[in-house]
């Protein structure tokens, strides 16, 4: 008899609906023949699955077996074909109702034993299986939560391979299991940082300020003890909350990466990422020999923080160039090319130096100019130029560190970046861009319209600058986004001049 059930192939953060068919034929032979593009893992069910079988009280009849997943150019991966090839093969004996296995998607690892492992992906197989309409889909325990998250698809979480059969019999059917969305979305304002904990330093926080109203990148220089690390680990706590879309996304990342936590269905927080400066370029664009996303995936919707800057390899830094101008990264293998998102903020921090003191009154720099030069050498022109706001960060002094007086709360800086981000988003409704930081093209050219003097000073500015055309861009879009702080329409010399004083490197300053 043949049976079809339904699970699912990841292709990048999205799932392919793959139709498991397992003919099991009493005439002939007995074999076991497995088609459709299938890796190791999935290969090796068949010991899993007949082990399980046989460990759970079904006996499967002499046979010949042979099982289809479909599409058949589609590379299946992992171990979570082993629950939909079990129901299969017990659908096609008829163990189960096949037409009621139909119905459902499944996905899950087995134990020789039966007991049923959880598997990376369920969330967007769960949303594939509400896409096409499935009845319902029965995946782990482990992994019932993350699936509930999609509203409107009935999900069950199964502890064992009897339960699943049983529950597909109708003698004893599984409880839906629903996870609180809105519990979880309360707990978006929870941080346990704050900018009022930072003493001084109000330039930079005027910096962050700018950045995360417009979504530009951000890079820090300043001797060691500054608070270079304390003011970026505090970047999320003044960026807009996470939509729900924008959680399922990054959700997703997380799950197709194994790295969703036990505790949490839904990330509703805008994630913060901070690799340690030996990363390979796979770990921090994605990839491996199995395709997986990096470092700028998991930081996506989020900040990622990149903590003593030249101290990356140059290879490293250069992959980035990719996402920071498209938002997203492509990895190619011989056999396929995934695409996962990369939309993330970028916030750097380096030493002006290689002993850090530099720009350190209290401090004697011992480098010479040509370890300076190497050391500045590290960061390619291109990259900087990707980099909106570069900004020094001095030593703080001490009337600022015994200072009575708090410094600027997140809850007042996060007021006025939301209501810069609302003023975009009436800006750009229809548009294919969000944010200040997106614009180029005639977008720019609408909403960065310069008269005479705010041209001529721009054009002093380049000329003697000798900035690149994307540096000019930049200055453009960063004055954008200073004006929609002071509430102007149009950009004025000052707002240039503001934007221009944050392009200390190509005017040859931090370093």
């Amino acid at each position: 008899m043949l049976c079809t059930v339904r699970t699912a192939a990841l292709a990048g953060i999205d799932a392919i609906t793959v139709a498991l068919e397992a003919d099991v034929a009493r005439q002939g032979m007995p074999a076991f023949t497995l088609v459709g593009l299938p890796d190791g893992a999935v290969r090796e069910a068949k010991e899993r699955v007949f082990a399980a079988l046989k460990n759970c009280g079904f006996r499967m009849p002499p046979a010949r077996i042979t099982v289809n997943l479909a599409p058949a150019d589609v590379r299946k991966e992992g171990s979570g074909y082993d629950l939909p090839l079990a129901v299969g093969l017990l659908g096609g004996a008829e163990v189960v109702p096949a037409e009621t296995a139909a119905r459902f998607f499944f996905a899950g690892e087995l134990s020789l034993t039966g007991e049923l492992r959880p598997v990376t992906g369920v969330l967007p197989l769960a949303v594939r299986a509400k896409a096409d309409g499935a009845a319902g889909i029965i995946v782990p325990r482990a992994n019932a939560r993350e699936a509930a998250v999609v509203e409107g698809l009935a999900v069950y979480g199964a502890a064992t391979l009897a339960e699943v059969v049983d529950h597909l019999s109708g003698e004893r059917p599984l409880p839906s299991v629903r996870t609180d969305v809105e519990s979880l979305w309360r707990e978006r304002e929870t941080f346990h940082v704050d900018f009022a904990e930072v003493k001084g330093q109000e330039h930079a926080k005027r910096a962050i300020e700018i950045a995360a109203s417009g979504g530009h990148n951000l890079l820090f220089s300043g001797p060691p003890g500054s608070g270079k690390t304390m003011l970026a680990a505090r970047v999320p706590t003044v960026l807009p909350p996470l939509g729900f879309d924008e959680a399922l996304e990054v959700t997703k990342i997380y799950s197709v990466a194994g790295m969703l936590p036990e505790d949490r269905a839904l990330l509703v927080t805008r994630p913060f990422r901070a690799p340690h400066h030996t990363i390979s370029d796979a770990g921090l664009i994605g990839g491996g020999a199995v395709p997986r996303p990096g470092e700028v995936s998991l930081a996506h919707r989020g900040v990622l923080f990149l903590d003593e800057l030249p101290e990356f390899k140059k290879p490293v830094l250069e992959v980035l160039r990719q996402p920071l101008e498209g938002g997203s990264v492509t990895i190619s293998r011989a056999a396929v090319a995934l695409s996962y998102p990369a939309d993330f903020m970028l916030v750097a921090a380096m030493n002006p130096c290689p002993c850090g003191f530099l720009t350190d009154e209290r401090h004697a720099c011992t480098c010479t100019p040509q370890a300076v030069a190497r050391y500045r050498a590290r960061l390619s022109g291109p990259l900087l130029d990707r980099i909106d706001l570069h900004v020094e960060v001095p030593a703080v002094p001490y009337e600022d560190l015994r200072g009575v007086r708090p410094g600027t709360a997140s809850a007042d800086i996060r007021g006025r970046v939301l209501h810069v981000r609302r003023i975009q988003a009436d800006r750009y409704a229809g548009e294919p861009i969000r944010l200040n930081a997106e614009l180029s093209g005639k977008l720019l050219d609408q909403h960065c319209a310069l008269g005479q003097p705010e041209s001529a000073f721009l054009e002093k500015a380049v000329r003697s600058l000798a900035l690149s055309a994307r540096a000019y861009t930049r200055i453009l879009r960063l004055a954008r986004t200073i004006a929609d702080l002071a509430g102007e329409d149009r950009l004025a010399v000052q707002h240039l001049a503001e934007a221009i004083n944050y392009r200390s490197m190509d005017r040859g300053g931090l370093v």
